[in-house]
């Protein structure tokens, strides 16, 4: 779980202008691994990216990486 986020973490620093602002957090709820990921306002853009290509990248390496097929993760940013 803590990898997960550091992951996280890792992939947001490389893409904003900001690398100093981003923090994420996680909590699991049921089988659900929800991971909020907190940057700068103005490099919210640079995570979403065009038509929500970047985060949705984002997303697929976060699903191949979780270790248990069944367990479900949310990937939430916030400003």
């Amino acid at each position: 779980m803590a990898d997960l986020v550091r992951l996280v973490e890792h992939v947001a620093r490389a893409l904003v202008d900001n690398p100093d602002a981003v923090s994420a957090t996680s909590a699991l709820s049921g089988q659900t691994l929800e991971i909020k990921l907190t940057v700068a306002p103005r490099d919210v853009g640079k995570i979403i990216g065009r038509q929500g290509r970047t985060i949705t990248a984002i997303r697929s390496l976060l699903s191949a990486a979780a270790s248990a097929p069944a367990r479900r993760i949310w990937l939430e940013v916030r400003e």
